[in-house]
This record gives C-alpha cells, structure tokens and sequence, in this order.
C-alpha cells in the first residue's frame, strides 16, 4: 500500500515497539516523524536512521513527556499520531509518581492535546494486556477480553506501578477522546518479544534473557500472552488505516502457562542455562 506524502508521528520511535512501527511505516512510504528522548543518543537514532527509506522520509524529535511544546513540534502537519512513549518499568521502582504515572498519563494527555490542535485524523495508542489484566474480582466463567479492566485499587495495594500506569493513561485518553472528539484506537500488546531493531531490549526481553541466564525468579500464578513485535507493530498500522476500526483491540497470539513458557524456552534453547525447576507448578 502505497502512501507516499503523508505524515504521521511515532512516539517512543527508538523503543523496541516503535522501531517496527518506523520500519513498517517507512516500508509503506510514510514520512515519519519520530521521536526519541536524546538526539545526540546514537542508541536511540543509528538504527532508525539505518532503515530503509530513512534518509528521505525520517525526521527525528527530542521530546519529553512532561513538555508540551517539544510534543507539538513533532506532530503539527501529521495527519496521524502512534503514541508508544511510556516509561515501562517493571521492578524497583523507587517513585511511582514521577518514574511511571506522571510521564504515562500527563505525557498521553499532552500528546492527545497536540494532536487535537495539529487537527490530526487519528491516534493510535499503545496500551497493554496490563490495562486488561490483573483483574482479579473479574468473574470467573467469563473470558477476559478488551471489555475487562485492570482492578485500579488492587494495582494501588500491591503496589503494581506499571499496570495501574497503562489503565490510567489508557482510561484518561478515552476520557479526553469523548470530550474532544479526538478519533482514537487502542491496541493492547501482551508480552512482547522476538526480532528486535533496537540495540536496547525492553522489560519482556530482559526477562527473557534473565531466563536463559539462568534466573530463579518463580511466577506460580503468572500467565502471558506472547506476541511478536512485528505483529504489533503491523495492528497499529492496520487499525490507523482502517477506518471502521474502533476501540480496544488486544493483540496477543495465545495466552500460556509461565511454566509452560519456560518448557519451551528450555526446548528452543537447550545450550543455554535455562532452570527446568521453573518450569513445575
């Protein structure tokens, strides 16, 4: 599909995440405006400048979160926004406010204002399987799917910082969207992983890299949907361009077991240190 002269704007375009997004975007002929934390930070522009087409149809943006004006510069004149910036830090989090629900939910809202006044046509918003899940008081003989919602005060007691960051960030940009009338779609990624473009791995890769170092972190009760960054990449892609697409769209390709994970990591990477005690439950 051929989509020469429009501009779109991919924040977070470093990330594993958004580096497909960029590439796939780049394949189709977009102009990209992509944003990343540092210009002058090689390991978030050398591999995106090294894409195909990057030379002529590739702008990189320093922009933080937190600063209006930076995010407006990089998505006035796009026609349509992906917005993937979001801290993810899974553990050791030292200031929940700060590190997570400050950049995901102030840092949504400003990117969704900027796109209002850039009179973009759509915005795409990276969520996650963590705004659907946990949610524990979910009833037990019904399937959790994309009208299922993350348990806001459970997240607050057990102190699950980046959970509770996507479902706010995601609530407050459906909040805005109906007030404004900004046309919105979210995709829910599981766990991400797979090829990466990115020289820096995100918190799914770490984990598995912990594992095949040979990590002794048990999840006894975790289950993970699994899915290529590709794939993601490819649904934001798909519900920017399709029109009748609306609302959630959970992107996983099966929900297994972490203990079921591990027997198949085990099994796909028999030289490496990989504990089959995990893999009992």
């Amino acid at each position: 599909m051929s989509k020469t002269g429009e501009v779109v704007c991919v924040t977070g375009g470093s990330g594993c995440i958004g580096s497909w997004v960029v590439r796939l975007l780049l394949d189709r002929n977009y102009t990209v405006h992509a944003t990343v934390k540092d210009l002058k930070d090689e390991g978030e522009t050398k591999h995106l400048e090294a894409l195909e087409g990057a030379a002529t149809r590739l702008h990189l943006f320093q922009i933080d979160l937190l600063d209006y004006n930076s995010i407006f510069a990089a998505i006035n004149g796009c026609s349509g926004v992906f917005h993937l910036a979001s801290p993810c830090i899974v553990d050791q989090v030292q200031d929940p406010e700060k590190e997570l629900l400050d950049p995901a939910i102030k840092g949504t809202l400003n990117v969704l204002t900027a796109a209002k006044q850039a009179g973009v046509r759509r915005v795409v918003l990276t969520s996650s399987i963590s705004a659907i899940t946990p949610s524990p008081r979910w009833p037990s003989d019904k399937i959790k799917g994309e009208d299922c919602w993350t348990d806001i005060d459970y997240c607050k007691q057990k102190g699950l910082w980046y959970p509770l960051s996507k479902t706010l960030a995601e609530k407050a940009a459906w909040e805005f969207a109906k007030e404004k009338g900004l046309d919105v779609v979210v995709v829910n990624p599981g766990t991400v992983m797979g090829d990466i473009i990115s020289p820096r791995l995100n918190a799914s890769m770490v984990m598995l890299l912990r594992l095949l170092e040979g990590c002794t972190e048990t999840y006894e009760n975790f289950f993970m949907g699994s899915v290529h960054f590709k794939d993601v990449a490819l649904a934001h892609i798909l519900v920017y361009e399709n029109k009748s697409a609306t609302g959630r769209h959970l992107c996983v390709e099966a929900i297994s077991h972490y203990g079921d994970f591990v027997a198949k990591v085990a099994e796909l990477y028999p030289e490496y240190k990989v504990l089959r005690s995990l893999v009992s439950r």
